[in-house]
């Protein structure tokens, strides 16, 4: 178990950085063309100029942190409403990439039953 997380870790912070560094350093080729419902939710996005940046950054410090180990728990916490916010987006507007977005929505839930012991102080009275 303990060899699994450690691959489930590391492979979720690899993505989390490689799509955070990749948007930041623009070396990824442009997107091929959008359907009417993803540039409707795009446009929405991009004229709020803060909010990209914004997840980018977040995706960046959790790649890190779970990349590091030691503050895994709370990456997967920071994580999560970006992963679910990918997969909600995939799973109505864009299901092309739906497989690989269902493995990071599996390998974060795995992680917090990984850390469930991590988290209970946080719902305990």
């Amino acid at each position: 178990m303990k060899i699994a997380i450690i691959i489930v870790r590391v492979l979720l912070g690899a993505m989390y950085l490689f799509a955070s560094i990749s948007y930041f350093a623009k070396y990824m080729p442009e997107q091929p063309q959008m359907s009417a419902d993803q540039t409707t939710f795009m446009a929405g996005v991009t004229a709020s100029v803060y909010l990209m940046p914004l997840i980018k950054v977040t995706e960046l410090v959790a790649g890190v942190l779970l990349l590091i180990g030691r503050t895994a728990p709370l990456a997967a916490i920071i994580i999560f409403p970006i992963t679910l916010n990918i997969f909600f987006y995939h799973a109505f507007l864009g299901p092309k990439e739906l497989p690989m977005v269902v493995i990071m929505l599996i390998f974060n839930l795995f992680l917090f039953y990984a850390y469930r012991q991590k988290y209970l102080p946080i719902v305990s009275k």
